[in-house]
């Protein structure tokens, strides 16, 4: 089958994503497995985080995740949380996603210190050394007495040429004090 063969996208309704790309019936899609082998191969999220996850897509490259099963098609307004970006160049998953599922990467997250996490959280870009991958990493910051805890996730950040751009969403940057931690 190719690509003209296939259905175009609805984007006022969810549908569930294919398991794989021999069962895609409408261009352009990823599958389940084309999104859990990303989250693996970008950020070394196992597979079977994603195990009571249903994957959908609404409008063109919205992907959402749902901790459950639902009707398919379903004309919802709203089914789970925007989960990730696809159909362009790079794919970007949200800030929710990063903060719900991001505990569990193991590559491609920066560790961000107190300074350096609070100017994250406000928006800010900075300078910082990484000699990791560019591109869309999970910014996470390990809070004071918590050494020996796996870092908390923050968000999105982008990383190139040296600086570290802050993905957080405009609506929930905060500026925050030193002394609130």
């Amino acid at each position: 089958m190719t690509d003209g063969d296939l259905a175009e996208n609805r984007s006022h309704v969810f549908e569930r994503l294919p398991a794989t790309d021999a069962e895609r019936t409408v261009g352009g899609r990823p599958s389940r497995e084309a999104v859990l082998a990303w989250w693996d191969d970008r950020f070394g999220v196992p597979r079977e985080t994603f195990a009571e996850h249903t994957f959908w897509e609404k409008g063109a490259g919205k992907l959402w995740a749902y901790a459950g099963d639902a009707p398919d098609p379903a004309d919802l307004e709203a089914l789970g949380m925007v989960f990730l970006r696809v159909r362009q160049e790079h794919w970007k998953p949200t800030t929710d996603a990063v903060q719900r599922f991001g505990r569990a990467a193991t590559r491609n997250a920066i560790e961000l210190d107190g300074a350096a996490a609070r100017r994250f959280v406000a928006g800010e870009d900075q300078e910082l050394p990484w000699d990791g991958d560019w591109g869309y990493l999970i910014a996470v910051h390990r809070p004071p007495g918590r050494e020996g805890d796996r870092p908390e996730p923050l968000g999105v950040g982008l990383y190139v040429h040296g600086e570290l751009r802050s993905q957080i969403p405009k609506g929930r940057r905060r500026e925050i004090d030193r002394a609130e931690r």
